[in-house]
């Protein structure tokens, strides 16, 4: 129960807890679970991505520009863009790469 693992390594971490849930070759799932408050710091993603808010509420930053993402909203992540997710409420999100 991957998403399940998530959610109890959530409970005494520190940073955003992310797990593999499904991939194949040309894709990967990861679920990524946050608390009010914790930080994806800046990164770039290697692959055209999409970041789904399955629950909570994040703030996606991308140069200079916040967007505010609710249950069910997602956003398109370029390639080789810096970028960061700041958790407002504890979250769930689904990070599609491929």
């Amino acid at each position: 129960m991957i998403i399940k693992d998530v959610l109890d390594q959530l409970e005494t971490a520190n940073h955003p807890v992310a797990k593999p849930l499904h991939k194949g070759n040309n894709f990967k799932v990861i679920i990524m679970g946050f608390k009010s408050g914790m930080k994806l710091k800046e990164h770039t993603a290697s692959m055209p991505s999409k970041l789904t808010v399955i629950s909570g509420k994040v703030i996606y930053n991308q140069q200079g520009i916040a967007t505010e993402l609710q249950q069910y909203d997602e956003i398109e992540i370029p390639v080789n863009i810096i970028h960061t997710v700041d958790a407002k409420e504890d979250s769930l999100c689904l990070l599609t790469q491929g």
